[in-house]
């Protein structure tokens, strides 16, 4: 069985690796950076990986995942995005409360609690931030890459996902009254200084890149494909 930070780092490289558009592999001092570690502590850590047999690495070199660290990786984040979802829509914690909470139970390894959890739920496709759930297989559909930052004025666009679910953004994101699944058609955009007037519930906010980069969108011409490429 792996330990709680063996399990951390394959998480990690999922991240990086897979979620990350066009990146299959990633080198020491990012990784270190994203787990806000020292280099030489993740050296360490992926030697041991690497006997075993979870990622390829040689040293200096670039860290990738092998089949088998890919799918444990892709465990994790299932019962992680699970609970999230389980304690929001069961337990009514808010958006901002379920990752921290999440970070520990993910690490239950029971299959048989977390298949039944998934039949629970009614098998989700997404967690409460509109993050992709894995299924038992550790496939995953990632369906979006479009940021309302690189939306079109004059269109309408559904919120189906945030970047960063950090507490800080998300209570921000409720401050402003926006949430996952409203729709916003973009009023103009600002060359100069990138300010985003949207129109939302009735309402226009003016939104800073801080925010139209961190949410991620889909035309709504594109809403039963579920993949935005317009």
């Amino acid at each position: 069985m792996l330990s709680f930070t063996e399990e951390n780092y394959l998480k990690a490289l999922v991240q990086l690796t897979i979620f990350e558009e066009g990146v299959t592999e990633v080198g020491v001092n990012r990784l270190a950076e994203y787990l806000g570690v020292k280099p030489a502590t993740v050296s360490d850590m992926v030697r041991k990986l690497k006997k075993k047999a979870l990622v390829n690495y040689e040293r200096y070199g670039k860290i990738s995942l092998t089949e088998e660290g890919r799918f444990l990786g892709m465990m994790v984040i299932r019962r992680h995005r699970l609970w999230e979802t389980f304690l929001q829509q069961k337990l009514d914690f808010s958006w901002d409360e379920v990752h921290e909470l999440a970070e520990d139970l993910e690490h239950i390894h029971s299959k048989k609690l977390i298949n039944r959890l998934d039949a629970f739920l009614d098998h989700p496709e997404f967690d409460p931030h509109g993050d992709a759930i894995p299924n038992r297989e550790g496939e995953i559909l990632i369906p979006f890459r479009r940021t309302l930052n690189d939306g079109e004025s004059g269109k309408r666009y559904k919120i189906i996902a945030v970047k960063d679910n950090s507490s800080e953004f998300l209570k921000y994101l409720d401050k402003l009254g926006i949430a996952i699944n409203d729709e916003a058609t973009i009023i103009n955009k600002e060359s100069f200084d990138e300010l985003i007037t949207i129109r939302f519930n009735g309402k226009e906010r003016v939104l800073s890149p801080k925010v139209t980069d961190y949410l991620f969108v889909i035309c709504a011409s594109c809403l039963k494909a579920k993949k935005c490429d317009c």
